[in-house]
């Protein structure tokens, strides 16, 4: 079942978390929903079965300033190891368009990391329609702390 998130899932989105590769704890993880699940420009779908999280994808509502064009991007994308190539992801991308669309978005986008063990998460996404077109640049900079 797919449903939205809530503080309840904490403990259980640090685990997918750290199986995307980002070591979260539970209380990292309930600060930062506690932050973006009231805000509507943001929104974050688990799939549930069995009462376990066994994928989940949170995204973000953007306009632009180059087009008239407006997109959800996705951020965090991940379905547990055991339970992935059955259909999880399809299902939360689907999840993720329905929601871009009420939101009036022209396009979804998301990111994925270039490392060699990703290419078969390339081929997946190439495979739902997505495209790969863009390279990204990160910087780190000091800021104000997290709220």
């Amino acid at each position: 079942m797919i449903r939205e998130a809530e503080i309840k899932d904490c403990r259980e989105l640090a685990y997918l978390m750290k199986t995307l590769g980002y070591p979260t704890t539970t209380q990292s993880m309930e600060k930062r929903l506690n932050t973006l699940l009231p805000r509507s420009d943001y929104q974050t779908f688990v799939y549930e079965r069995e009462q376990k999280l066994l994928g989940m994808i949170g995204m973000m509502f953007s306009y632009a300033y180059h087009t008239e064009d407006t997109h959800v991007r996705v951020i965090a994308f991940v379905v547990s190891e055991q339970a992935q190539g059955k259909g999880i992801g399809r299902l939360l991308l689907n999840e993720t368009e329905q929601w871009a669309r009420k939101k009036g978005a022209n396009r979804v986008t998301l990111n994925s990391g270039n490392r060699s063990e990703r290419s078969q998460a390339h081929s997946i996404y190439n495979h739902l329609g997505f495209e790969g077109r863009a390279t990204g640049f990160y910087k780190e900079i000091e800021s104000e702390p997290y709220p």
